[in-house]
Order: structure tokens, then sequence, then C-alpha cells
């Protein structure tokens, strides 16, 4: 099973309230650009947080900067990092692996509720995941304004409208 898979499965045998945003979430709607990280909304409520931490954890990850990774539940502690760090996400890494990155996005880009709701069920090997909906994609991407998701923007209203995309040679 890869990787991504492996991640997705462990947080749905935990009962996880997630949805698959960024760059797979593109992928899986059918944009064609390959990444090596797995970027994830969680319910950001302590108890949802700390179940997402401790499943990750249970199979490897650890947090890339040198942090309790439980600190994570910690809404007063995101917020911390947000405002006196910047960061916009908390990544974990597997240290026997060089990929796939897992990225939680320390504030929500957009209420989580919101997300979940207007997110598509996507089956993979029969395992399903919640994948963030073509709009809610579009509007994080435009938000995030960096080059690569602008692309993304593009490619992604191509395929909204049904013309998808252009022949691409990268």
């Amino acid at each position: 099973m890869n990787q991504f898979f492996r991640i997705l499965d462990t947080l749905n045998r935990a009962d996880v309230r997630y949805v698959v945003v960024g760059g797979f979430a593109a992928l899986l709607h059918g944009n064609n650009r390959a990444t090596a990280d797995l970027d994830l909304v969680i319910d950001l409520s302590p108890q949802e947080s700390t179940k997402a931490i401790d499943a990750l954890q249970s199979i490897g990850l650890r947090p890339r900067l040198p942090v309790d990774a439980r600190l994570f539940a910690d809404a007063a502690q995101r917020e911390a990092w947000y405002r006196e760090k910047n960061m916009r996400v908390f990544t974990m890494i597997d240290p026997a692996r060089p990929a796939p990155v897992v990225d939680l996005f320390v504030r929500e880009p957009i209420a989580f509720e919101s997300l979940l709701l207007d997110s598509v069920a996507v089956t993979m090997q029969g395992l399903r995941v919640p994948v963030c909906s073509i709009d809610h994609l579009i509007e994080m991407k435009t938000q995030s304004g960096r080059p690569h998701d602008l692309l993304d923007v593009d490619n992604l209203r191509l395929l909204k409208s049904g013309t998808g995309l252009p022949n691409q040679t990268d």
C-alpha cells in the first residue's frame, strides 16, 4: 500500500475527522501534478486533534520540529506558533522514509464543518477518503498565492468546467 494510503487508512481506523486538501486533493480531482506531501485539515477540537496526532505517531510519524506532538492539540499553543513563528502547518515526518510529509493546518483555512460538508468522498483501493471540494480547493490555493498553487487553480477551473486539462509535458 502506498504511503499516502497507509496514512489515510490509519486516520480512518482511528475515526479522525479530517479532509484532504492541497496538492493531493488536486491530484484526486484530476490535476496532473506530483506531490510529496499530504495536506490535511482536521477537526481542531482537543479530542480530535489528540486522536489525529496519536494515530499518526502510531505509524512512526514525528514532528519535524523538536516539540511534543501532543502540543498540537492545544489551541493556545497552535495560535502562538501561528503568531510568533508564522507557522501555517504542523509538519509530521517519518524518519525512516523521506516521503510523504504530512502537513496539518494550524488554523482552519476554511471552517472545518464547511470543508467536511462540501467534501467529496473518493474511494481508493477500498479506502473512503474525504477530499476538499474543487471550489474550496480553488479558494485555498488562491489565498496561498504561490505560483504552483495558482497554476493548480487554473487547472482546477478547467476541470470544474468540464473542458479538461491541456496536454502537460513536464
